[in-house]
């Protein structure tokens, strides 16, 4: 069930990533830490006085519009049978209408973002993402990760294409040729799927960036402290507390378990490895949180598992709660609070944690599911007695939790009807006497949406910022009139948000590099996890750089 859900909707926006349906890289959630924990409310009653509250409400449009294609590459050759020539071969991309000659200016080397728009044949239900990687000194070269089966690069020519094996048995091959270079890092071109040699082709335009941003400085605003290599799968989340950094793990990357990895960040120019812990069987662990002696930590088998961490560098196993065998995707602590966010069981799981360390399950609630049965809560924000879920393929609902054992619905905020309202993080805080959420979907072009939600019944856009339609969001920490945002390939974001309806970029930290070993291409590569924990300093986790920490700007 859990990995039908999470091939759901990927089925409708990656189509072609190579991590496939294992699940989108996944999503710590926002920090909103108790004092007990280390970690300041987040969410600080009214924390702007520059705004006046007044605002224009927005139009929502949401992360995807038709833009037309990208590339006039958009038909198939036939031979002079009429007969389509082999499919995803360079031949059969009808190139005529391209200016060709500008593709030598395309740089060899590289990772590129790639954004599908399907044909005008098909009808449009957003843009779909893959990529490719290039390189002229024998790195590994591959196309929606998959090794390169077939390449031609030169002063007219830009043609990649990689082949694996499909859930039926067949063959799956993806191919892209490009028709016009804009820049050495921006090209447009046409791909095409081909099944089974053939059997079903999908076919349409692409525009390709380099992922790696050039034409501005690696960071603007803030200063990289040290970064520590998590050698355990791929790292998602962090929690900070009692000098200790918490690092989860899911199982992609360097090895196939996931799990914790343990740091001491009392000096943090110079973290030092405490401690990894894995467990048997269960190599999914995606958020983290803290709360007292007690860590608890999301697993894709055991619900919450809940660690003591009295002595901070050792963590011990106490259990797993609620005892039952499912996932929990993500963690949001409040007060005496614990939710848990099970994607499988479309659960919001709601736990007394007055005993950080013995966890009373009070309730399983579950947002209603559409009438495809699709939905499940991705993550949380918790304030003032309500609970903000990102209930991905449906949207975002507003709960009243005053009373954990009878939830209250309020309100909800829908976009993207077509493709299944993607929403993925969220945070919440007070400005001006207005209770305010900034909220962002994980889909190509997600971009930052600001919603008044003080009357969640009735939900208004009054602000939004976005960076290249090629990237996503993943997570964010709303601090004082500061959020940060973890932004994949964009690395971190930092936008003073003392106006709302205004957010503007005050600082940034570019952490997706080429030439960082093991990086990958696809929408889901780059920053993925922060804590913003008010020590001074900011803990970023980079799916394949590890525990970036930052001086807070």
């Amino acid at each position: 069930m859990k990995n039908l859900l999470r091939c759901a909707w990927m089925a409708l926006t990656i189509s072609t990533w190579g991590l496939g349906c294992h699940d989108d890289p996944p999503s710590p959630s926002p920090d909103a830490g108790t004092p007990d924990s280390g970690t300041p409310d987040s969410g600080t009653p009214d924390s702007g006085s520059e705004w006046d509250g007044t605002y224009v409400p927005l139009e929502e449009n949401g992360d995807n519009f038709d833009t037309g294609p990208f590339a006039s590459c958009t038909r198939i050759l036939m031979d002079d049978a009429g007969v389509a020539v082999p499919c995803g071969s360079p031949e059969s991309f009808d190139l005529s209408t391209c200016n060709r000659s500008t593709l030598s200016q395309v740089s060899p080397d590289g990772i590129y973002s790639v954004l599908e728009r399907p044909n005008e044949s098909f009808e449009f239900i957003g843009f779909l993402s893959s990529g490719f990687k290039i390189s002229t000194t024998g790195e590994a070269e591959t196309a929606n990760t998959y090794p390169l089966r077939q390449k031609q690069v030169d002063s007219q020519t830009l043609y990649v294409s990689s082949q694996r094996t499909a859930l039926d048995g067949g063959t799956l091959l993806y191919a892209f040729a490009g028709c016009e270079a804009q820049s050495a890092s921006h090209l447009t071109g046409c791909y095409q799927t081909c099944t089974n040699g053939g059997q079903r082709r999908t076919f349409g335009s692409f525009d390709a960036v380099r992922t790696q941003r050039f034409g501005e400085p690696e960071s603007s605003g803030i200063e990289l402290v040290s970064e520590q290599l998590v050698t355990l799968g791929t790292p998602v989340d962090v929690y900070v507390t009692k000098a200790h950094a918490y690092v989860v793990s899911t199982d992609f990357g360097p090895t196939v378990d996931g799990g914790l990895t343990v740091f001491d960040v009392s000096d943090k120019a110079h973290p030092v490895l405490k401690k990894v812990v894995t467990l048997a069987g269960d190599v999914y662990w995606n958020s983290v949180w803290a709360k007292g002696d007690a860590l608890y930590i999301g697993s894709g088998n055991h619900g919450v598992l809940v660690y003591d961490i009295s002595n901070p560098a050792d963590p011990q196993m106490v259990r797993g709660v609620p005892g039952d065998t499912f996932d929990v995707h993500t963690l949001f602590v409040d007060g005496n609070r614990l939710y848990a966010q099970s994607t499988s069981a479309n659960q919001e799981l709601i736990f007394d944690v007055s005993s950080p360390l013995n966890p009373v399950l009070l309730n399983r609630y579950t947002v209603p599911t559409d009438e495809n049965g699709f939905g499940y809560p991705h993550d949380a924000f918790a304030y003032q007695n309500r609970l903000y879920i990102n209930q991905m393929g449906q949207g975002y609902y507003v709960l009243d939790v005053t009373d954990a054992f009878n939830p209250v619905p309020l309100g909800s905020y829908t976009y993207d009807a077509q493709i299944g309202n993607l929403t993925h993080a969220n945070a919440v805080g007070t400005f001006a006497g207005k209770t305010i959420a900034f909220e962002g979907s994980e889909n190509t072009n997600a971009h930052l949406r600001v919603l008044d939600v003080s009357d969640p019944a009735h939900i208004v856009k009054i602000g939004e910022y976005s960076m290249r339609p090629h990237t996503s969001i993943h997570n964010m920490i709303l601090k004082d009139k500061r959020l940060y945002v973890a932004w994949y390939a964009e690395g971190l974001r930092v936008l003073d948000v003392s106006n709302p309806t205004q957010p503007r970029q005050i600082a940034y930290a570019n952490t997706f590099r080429d030439s960082d070993p093991g990086r990958l291409e696809g929408l889901f590569a780059g920053a993925i996890g922060i804590r913003v924990p008010g020590d001074g300093y900011v803990y970023l986790v980079d799916m394949t750089r590890g525990l970036l920490i930052f001086r807070e700007p």
